[in-house]
């Protein structure tokens, strides 16, 4: 690649990034831009990020093979080219502008970032990683390691190639659809199905339905529905394999064990007659055997989980009350769940189905944690078999202090957890955090296996 030719590249893609990270174009660089592009005998099209890229292929039907894989070494390996074609596919996806959003421009960019996810999928290296992008439509590329499409990419020197997996860039793109829904008429995207379809389940998506579902009716609410209903079962079924080894209760040894085969204690059994092995005989003559205790207490463990719904808690009502949902359906553990603001509502009977639970929560206004503990305390009829769990950004009255600790002194397992935005960072005011400390009952904050792992201690 000759020096001028580097320069070109690195024109284009400075524009590249002007574009995504500033709305203000340099007419310097789009001049010379549309320069380099022309010399190459490509369509200024490919510089406008409102030109879809189907529409580039439909005007230029030749350039498919390109775009489908921009990183092959066609073309004796012109860099510039592929930069070009490159950027194209980066602009249409990254660069979603401001402003609202149509369902028009919606499905559109949703059509330019499977071009994106199917290039990137063809651009895999020939080695482990090897990703076959799936036509239009069909999803997210596949890898020969079992679903890592990405991998290194094609291309020599430095700055060259790149390493990324379908999780990486699903996660990006699932935060740019987030965006653009939001800044959507969402309403009239539900009201049609084919749209409605195409939306990917989201965190950022479930919290604009829930905020909007009382003013949805007929299809619109139907199709809400089946999205919230969608993500629900996506995410439990990733808990209920974090949950599923969970044991039921202690064991209780003042229960004699039942004297049967598979209760048997093969090894105490053997330590504790070794006094009478015969070594001329080379036998074990057993003379008493030893059983196994496997009785568990019967009196049910009750877990109370207490989640704060206002409009910064919108991640943890999610994960919290479809592991809620996940222990109540384990025998001898008795879950009762209590949502609140400024006002408390007991969701208990629909503990169990936490699709209905998330379709009665309001969520936004204030909050006022007094109120739920005054639901939560007449729950508490065995302290010392009871887990509280709190989850909120503890942005509240201080004097539930009081409260959480007197629940402590009396035996109650109580486990305060804070807040995860859809971000991902957790939000917890700083007062609470460290009085939560000392009082020895630090907040959990982070990955929902945290407050697993928790729980899995207190029925164990």
């Amino acid at each position: 690649m000759t020096e001028s030719d580097e320069v070109r590249r690195q024109v284009l893609l400075w524009r590249l990034l002007g574009r995504v990270f500033d709305a203000e174009e340099q007419p310097a660089l789009e001049a010379a831009s549309l320069a380099v592009v022309e010399e190459r005998g490509l369509p200024a099209a490919l510089l406008d990020p409102g030109v879809t890229v189907d529409t580039v292929l439909q005007r230029f039907p030749e350039l498919e093979p390109e775009i489908r894989d921009p990183l092959a070494e066609g073309d004796g390996g012109d860099r510039v080219r592929r930069a070009a074609l490159v950027s194209k596919l980066l602009l249409n996806a990254f660069c979603t502008g401001s402003g609202d959003v149509s369902a028009t421009r919606l499905a559109a960019w949703q059509r330019d970032a499977e071009w994106l996810r199917r290039a990137l999928g063809a651009c895999a290296g020939d080695g482990p990683g090897q990703g076959t992008g799936t036509g239009q439509g069909g999803g997210t590329g596949t890898g020969a390691d079992g679903g890592k499409s990405g991998g290194q990419g094609r291309g020599s020197g430095a700055g060259s190639g790149f390493d990324v997996t379908d999780a990486d860039l699903n996660a990006v793109l699932a935060n740019l659809e987030g965006d653009l829904v939001r800044r959507m008429r969402l309403r009239e995207v539900l009201a049609d199905p084919a749209l409605a379809n195409k939306l990917t389940p989201s965190m950022s998506l479930i919290e604009q339905l829930l905020r909007d579902k009382h003013n949805l009716s007929g299809e619109a609410l139907a199709n809400a529905k089946a999205l919230i209903r969608r993500f629900v079962d996506e995410v439990a079924e990733v808990l209920k394999t974090r949950v599923e080894k969970t044991s039921t209760g202690k064991i209780d040894r003042s229960v004699p064990p039942k004297r049967v085969f598979r209760n048997l204690d093969l090894d105490r059994t053997i330590w504790k007659n070794l006094v009478n092995y015969d070594p001329a005989e080379e036998r074990l003559y057993v003379d008493r055997l030893f059983y196994k205790h496997t009785a568990r207490r019967t009196t049910p463990a009750r877990m109370i989980v207490v989640v704060d719904q206002s409009g910064s808690m919108v991640d943890a009502m999610v994960n919290c009350t479809i592991l809620a949902s996940i222990f109540a359906g384990l025998p001898k553990v008795d879950v009762h769940l209590i949502a609140y603001d400024t006002r408390a509502i007991d969701l208990t009977p629909w503990v169990n189905d936490p699709f209905e639970v998330l379709l009665r929560t309001t969520l936004g206004g204030g909050t006022h944690g007094p109120v739920a503990m005054r639901m939560a305390r007449p729950k508490i009829a065995d302290p010392r078999n009871t887990a509280l769990v709190w989850i909120s950004d503890f942005y509240d009255d201080r004097s539930l202090l009081s409260d959480f600790g007197a629940l402590r002194r009396s035996g109650v397992k109580f486990i305060p957890v804070g807040s995860v935005n859809s971000s991902g960072q957790a939000s917890v005011d700083s007062w609470y955090r460290q009085k939560l400390k000392e009082l020895g009952t630090p907040v959990i904050s982070g990955h929902i296996d945290k407050l697993v792992f928790e729980l899995k201690n207190f029925l164990t």
